[in-house]
């Protein structure tokens, strides 16, 4: 045999040996996943609609997986601050971004994001949707319905103010475009989160929100607040004496809240899978099924590949409010 075939047959079997070697560690790190605990970055401060649904969520997850899932609130412009920061983590599977439909929003708002939704993200699933409700404090606006509402704000134009979690969210959106729609005038707060905006609501800091039902349900049962419309094309179940935004005569003004789950990009197919199967499992539970009730929530659970759809979607569509309203961060 030529020197040159036994170099050649060395080469091969050295290339052979470290392709088994590697192949192995490579199957071993997948097949253990996960080996620790798990963090789900949440982009906004505690207390809020996103954690409202991720926290049992996270649970419910890390129980069937056998591990802690963290949440780790990274608040800050609308959510952006979070996201950005999700976006740089390492692709291992045991980093993940919580997000809302804030996010879709953000583009067309903030002009100098370093991360771009649909490519530093793998779409798992949409988590929970909750239709938005104008929610006001009855001790700050003298009002106990939507018409006398409509009358005041128009009586007294910029006097009323809103509380929003940003600039950018969808809470902010579904305020101005209620405002393009109704041709009134009410002055926009923005907060770090929903949560610092619906206590600053409840101690009569602001006088309303353009909410999501998760965060203003349990205020407005018990009285706190008062609901005057909700955003939905039928009337809320839950509260059935609350008036549709067509009813009182808004048709156009259909907004809802909903949380998502993504991967970082980069991580490995395998691990995108199960988490989508886990989480899709976690929602059919009864015990979460009966919290997303609670919170007025449709239950999420939709396939990567719808969720996807509905992403571009909601870009498009808040691009062409954020133009029409002439949006400008504050």
């Amino acid at each position: 045999m030529s020197k040159s075939l036994n170099s050649s047959r060395r080469r091969l079997l050295a290339g052979g040996l470290a392709a088994a070697v590697a192949a192995p560690s490579i199957v071993r790190a997948q097949a253990a996943w996960p080996s620790g605990p798990i963090t789900w970055i949440n982009p906004f401060p505690a207390g809020g609609g996103t954690d409202t649904f991720a926290r049992p969520l996270a649970a419910q997850v890390g129980e069937q997986l056998g591990v802690q899932i963290l949440i780790d609130n990274k608040g800050g412009a609308g959510g952006t601050v979070g996201a950005s920061q999700a976006a740089k983590a390492k692709p291992d599977g045991y980093t993940f971004f919580v997000g809302a439909v804030h996010h879709t929003i953000a583009p067309s708002i903030y002009k100098n994001l370093d991360y771009d939704l649909e490519t530093a993200f793998i779409p798992l699933t949409m988590i929970a949707l909750v239709p938005q409700v104008i929610s006001i404090n009855p001790n700050r606006v003298p009002v106990k319905t939507y018409a006398e509402f409509i009358e005041y704000v128009k009586k007294n134009p910029g006097k009323v103010n809103y509380a929003s979690p940003g600039a950018g969210t969808a809470h902010h959106l579904a305020g101005e475009l209620y405002k393009l729609e109704t041709k009134t005038e009410i002055t926009h707060v923005p907060y770090r989160g929903a949560g610092p905006a619906m206590q600053d609501l409840l101690a009569g800091n602001v006088d309303m929100m353009f909410d999501g039902m998760g965060t203003s349900a349990q205020q407005i049962r018990q009285g706190k607040l008062i609901g005057l419309a909700t955003a939905t094309p039928q009337r809320v179940s839950e509260f059935p004496n609350i008036p549709t935004s067509a009813e009182v005569g808004v048709p156009n003004w259909i907004v809802s809240t909903w949380y998502g789950m993504w991967a970082i990009k980069g991580t490995p197919k395998p691990i995108v899978d199960r988490m989508y199967a886990e989480i899709a499992k976690a929602l059919k539970t009864e015990k979460l099924q009966a919290i997303w009730k609670d919170q007025v929530a449709l239950v999420g659970g939709e396939v990567p590949a719808d969720f996807a759809k509905r992403i571009r979607t909601e870009i498009e569509k808040w691009q062409k409010v954020v133009a029409a309203a002439g949006v400008k961060l504050e």
